[in-house]
């Protein structure tokens, strides 16, 4: 995640008062959050929506469903116990799988 995002100043430049949207703003304001990631709609002094752009919200999303994977990798290794775990070479036994299998797979990974 960008660092300038948590800085006090990225913040305060992020605020778009809401009568900006009611002067017919809104697509300079998408503009705005194109080029620099996010705004917060401000109603009454008080944030009302954050506006993403569509790879920031991505990006959060990706990093939101990272998080609850390591917490649930966390969660079953701290109640398995030593004799139910497998080694790649005996996981691969059981499932029929050799190393040779492998090498014919081709993988993409995602950035």
């Amino acid at each position: 995640m960008n660092r300038d995002m948590l800085t006090a100043s990225a913040v305060m430049r992020s605020i778009v008062p809401i009568t900006r949207f009611n002067r017919g703003e809104a697509s300079k304001i998408f503009d705005e959050v194109e080029s620099s990631g996010m705004k917060i709609v401000v109603k009454n002094n008080k944030p009302a929506c954050v506006l993403l752009s569509p790879e920031r919200y991505d990006e959060i999303m990706e990093l939101l469903s990272d998080h609850l994977l390591l917490q649930e990798a966390e969660k079953r290794m701290a109640t398995v116990k030593d004799d139910e775990l497998l080694t790649q070479d005996e996981m691969m036994a059981e499932l029929g799988i050799s190393k040779e299998d492998l090498d014919d797979i081709d993988v993409e990974i995602d950035e």
